[in-house]
């Protein structure tokens, strides 16, 4: 391989596996940013010496291992100044002990196990999603805070709690026992399913879709069902086959995104959505399901549909109605809105809205005011729609979702 394609490779390794090198690394130095500055040495060692000496046999496990000895570099030259600390000494000794050689899938379940450390219980619930999303998957503290409805300082103060929380309380680096996992199931399958949203629909940049994540997201929950063969992991297994079926129709050729009902439904994945649908009965017939299971009930429909008008808005109205007593949310509230709206017609969807907007959590989410200028659209009110897509394009941070807006607006002023 020449010196250009290894220097490829390292940066294709960066931005797909970085964060599994990272959560090997915080397993084994026991610190968020000793292991963070330890990840990136790694790879810029990777970058320096993979196009002279050639690609190891296993990158992953050549990047841990150099990342591990950056650190142990780094913590023998503050002891040679005199500046370790006990822990750090401690920590010196069981790396020089411990030459470790990771297999692939070894290092692929560490991010699970990295998710159940930042859900462990005494960590605050309100901590433990965005700490997880942060140093498991990487998400910038930005877009978090645009899948929470709040503010990135808000945020970041929280995830610097919860990392303080773990190296203080010295919170094991482990998957729990099987009889502690319950208490845990809550907090890992939100992260996961926040995962997948942002793979599923990127909340900024240039690609509408970020497939690493959702298909991480996906193995991720095979292993938790594994562990744990609980409905509402089986719900949200099912979610998100459901939802992923669809990739190959969400974009046409140039990236711009195709709404569910322009899909080309041909090209759904069949194989993916009678997995869903079987996981689906599964956890319906259980009768302990829960939000996960309900809204995949609500895709299981749209999948059954053969055409956007043989769709079955009864039954999704009555199943996001069911949604929102198990969880009261206002995007829940929005998506109900929308399948009135296409079940008794825009200016009932409209109402519901407009009462929604009066409410300050959705008063910065961009999909709230897209939606209202579709259902003024339909209505044959271009004005008042124009005003609500430029509302959402000014509030849009992902390059498809503002061309879609633009389309619309050039559209209503043609």
């Amino acid at each position: 391989m020449d010196k250009s394609a290894c220097i490829a490779k390292v940066e294709d390794l960066y931005q797909r596996d970085s964060r599994k090198v990272f959560a090997t690394l915080v397993r084994l130095l026991g610190d968020f940013e000793l292991a963070e500055e330890a990840m990136h040495e790694a790879f810029a060692a990777a970058l320096q010496q993979w196009p002279e000496q050639g690609l190891p046999h296993n990158p992953l496990a050549w990047l841990v291992s150099a990342g591990k000895f950056k650190a142990l570099d780094g913590i023998r030259r503050k002891q040679k100044f005199g500046q370790l600390q006990p822990d750090l000494q401690r920590l010196a000794e069981e790396l020089g002990e411990h030459q470790e050689y990771m297999a692939e899938q070894e290092i692929e379940d560490e991010r699970l196990r990295l998710i159940f450390t930042c859900c462990h219980p005494a960590i605050d619930a309100r901590i433990q999603v965005p700490l997880t999303l942060r140093e498991v998957c990487g998400l910038t503290t930005e877009e978090i805070a645009s899948a929470f409805l709040t503010q990135p300082a808000t945020l970041a103060q929280r995830i610097v709690r919860g990392k303080a929380k773990i190296r203080d309380a010295r919170i094991p680096f482990k998957i729990p026992e099987l009889a502690e996992l319950p208490a845990r199931l809550d907090a890992v399958l939100s992260v996961i399913y926040l995962i997948f949203n942002e793979g599923y629909s990127a909340s900024a940049g240039d690609a509408a879709i970020r497939r690493d994540l959702s298909d991480e997201a996906i193995r991720l929950t095979r292993l938790v069902l594994e562990l744990l063969p609980d409905p509402e992991v089986m719900g949200l297994l099912a979610l998100m086959l459901l939802h992923e079926s669809r990739r190959a129709a969400r974009t046409d050729e140039n990236g711009d995104l195709v709404l569910l009902e322009d899909q080309d439904r041909s090209v759904w994945d069949r194989q993916m959505i009678e997995e869903g649908k079987q996981l689906v009965r599964r956890a319906l017939a259980t009768r302990r399901f829960g939000f996960y299971t309900l809204q995949a009930a609500i895709s299981a429909v749209h999948a059954d549909a053969a055409s956007p008008q043989e769709t079955d808005w009864h039954q999704i109205v009555a199943l996001y109605s069911l949604l929102l007593q198990v969880e009261d949310s206002p995007i829940i509230a929005l998506n109900r809105a929308v399948a009135v709206a296409m079940r008794d017609g825009p200016g009932a969807g409209l109402e519901i809205i407009d009462q929604l907007l009066r409410h300050k959590e959705l008063a910065q989410y961009h999909l709230a005011y897209s939606a209202r200028g579709e259902l003024l659209r339909r209505s044959g009110q271009p004005q008042l729609a124009r005003q609500a897509y430029a509302q959402a394009l000014s509030l849009a941070k992902q390059a498809p979702e503002r061309r879609f807006l633009q389309a619309r607006l050039a559209e209503l002023d043609a």
